[in-house]
């Protein structure tokens, strides 16, 4: 039999085959490995050479729409001081017309010694234009005089913001800094995006993914609540697909919010969901609807996860939750009867007891979601809970490069004691929990050798082991960027292994990760991507067309 590709090389098949020498390829899948390979021939034959092909990455939580945008719009991360940060956003407005907003991405605290900047400082550093900066968490933002004008935060102060907070200062002006919920007063302002816009931004994420080996990814949350840039993100996506512009394969998370009420409550044909009745699981391997995403609480780093005990040097505050809890699990619960998986984003171990209080209302009463259920994050997780977790099948998406790029920041916040629990893998294996290793991106760099490297080291910007207790070996790591990731998003089999019958997806790479030394991995080149048996990353021309 001719078929389309014959590779041969050296192939970490991250299955009980092992590694094996060569593959076969034919229309976008593959079709034998190892020994089979001997009985077909190619239209097209490659040696590799001194390479190591992986299964390849997926990123089972990022936010691509977000992810692209942050590569037009102002980068504020370089600033380490408050008049760096002042430079760079009168450098934009200079840049940018009369009375048309500033905005940038990257915007953290911690790189500024936690200080915020002066909305009135802003403003003037913007000639008057409003100004934008999104906090790297996702869970916050920083605006000058003028965009508080323009969004009205003076008539919020009063009755405040459910799951959210205007901050104001010792004499109750607004600082600038809105939490959580209280960004919605400049998306109000702000949004939707362009359709135009957003398309370009999947467009520019999808061909940076390939460079870094990316064959899959989630999106944890389009189309609503603060996550969400435009109710026709999905849309988006679909042009971009129809166009050959999304070359890598992409599922998507609705964000909780656009499930709505259909029917009268308590009648037949009455569900919490979108129109037409849809639900997880629709597409196909190149796009598909994902779980429904639920926040319930915040983030670490803006001290708003919600946990059992309060912060160090935030006196009183244990974070909160996105709303009220009981109306949370309620909506939650609903969604998932209807047909949905449900991703339920929870750092503070408080959010994590909810979301485990949900898992196991669901496994109880036999419902069986499409795809997996499971924890966005797990910033902090009690030992005790780690078992109840594995007794509802309830894995956590973790992002082990939070310890590298954010882990002294956190460890302030949460001391020595919760950081032994915080973004946990070891012990979700050991329970025998499927892990996967993920970014997060834009929130941290997303460049999968690196995570995987930092899910090994475990090691702050300062050189603190944080919580040792949880490295994983090489081999771990790696499977937690493949078939890890694959089981999770409910494509276990299909990718994330080189097996027959698996998508041809690759990962061509200059070293073995699982064999040169720990600090060496995230240098690892990558040499090729491989889409369903297409090069879609292939500077040297080693795979060819």
């Amino acid at each position: 039999m001719d078929i389309d590709l014959i590779l041969r090389g050296r192939f970490l098949t991250m299955t009980d085959a092992g590694t094996v020498d060569a593959i076969a390829v034919h229309q976008g899948r593959i079709l034998a490995v190892g020994p089979a390979v001997e009985g077909f021939t190619a239209r097209t034959e490659r040696d590799l050479g001194d390479t190591t092909v992986t299964p390849g990455f997926i990123d089972a939580h990022a936010h691509s729409v977000w992810f692209g945008l942050t590569l037009v719009e102002l980068d504020v991360a370089p600033a380490t001081t408050l008049d760096e940060l002042y430079a760079l956003v009168a450098e934009r407005a200079a840049e940018t017309p009369e009375g048309e907003w500033v905005i940038g991405a990257g915007f953290n605290q911690m790189y500024l010694d936690n200080q915020y900047p002066d909305p009135a400082d802003l403003n003037r550093a913007s000639g008057g234009r409003p100004v934008w900066l999104k906090h790297t968490s996702g869970h916050a933002c920083v605006v000058d005089q003028r965009a508080l004008e323009i969004i009205g935060a003076d008539d919020h102060l009063e009755d405040g913001i459910e799951g959210g907070r205007i901050v104001v200062d010792a004499d109750g002006r607004p600082t600038g800094l809105l939490e959580e919920q209280a960004m919605t007063l400049v998306q109000n302002v702000m949004l939707p995006y362009p359709l135009a816009r957003i398309e370009e931004a999947l467009t520019t994420a999808s061909a940076h993914y390939v460079t870094e080996g990316l064959t899959s990814i989630t999106d944890a949350g389009i189309a609503g609540g603060w996550i969400g840039h435009s109710p026709q993100e999905f849309n988006a996506y679909q042009n971009v697909a129809d166009r050959g512009d999304l070359v890598t394969r992409h599922q998507v998370m609705p964000e909780s919010s656009v499930l709505t009420e259909h029917g009268e409550a308590g009648r037949d044909g009455h569900f919490l969901g979108i129109d037409a009745g849809i639900r997880s699981g629709l597409g196909d391997e190149r796009l598909q609807v994902g779980p429904a995403k639920f926040f319930l609480d915040g983030s670490i780093l803006g001290a708003t996860a919600r946990l059992s005990e309060e912060y160090n040097h935030c006196a009183g505050s244990h974070g909160y939750f996105q709303g009220d809890p009981d109306e949370m699990r309620d909506r939650a619960l609903a969604a998932a009867r209807a047909g949905w998986s449900i991703a339920m984003h929870a750092l503070g171990d408080e959010a994590v007891e909810l979301a485990i209080g949900i898992a196991k209302t669901l496994r109880d009463e036999g419902v069986e979601p499409p795809l997996p259920l499971r924890i966005e994050h797990g910033g902090v997780v009690l030992p005790e809970q780690v078992e109840r977790l594995a007794a509802v099948n309830l894995p956590i998406v973790g992002q082990p490069y939070f310890l590298s790029a954010y882990g002294d920041g956190m460890r302030r916040f949460l001391g020595d004691k919760r950081a032994e629990w915080s973004f946990r893998m070891k012990s979700m294996l050991e329970a025998g929990l499927t892990v996967a290793l993920t970014s997060d991106r834009p929130v941290a760099q997303g460049a999968p050798l690196r995570i995987m490297q930092s899910a090994i080291e475990r090691t702050t910007q300062s050189g603190h082991l944080y919580g040792g207790g949880e490295r994983l070996t090489a081999h771990e790591a790696l499977a937690a960027y493949t078939s890890g990731p694959a089981a999770l998003t409910g494509w276990a089999g299909q990718k994330g292994v080189l097996a027959a019958g698996a998508l041809a997806d690759l990962t061509v790479l200059s070293a073995d990760p699982t064999a040169v030394p720990t600090g060496e991995i995230g240098d690892i080149e990558v040499v090729a991507t491989i889409v369903g048996g297409v090069a879609v990353h292939d500077p040297s021309g080693l795979i060819g067309s």
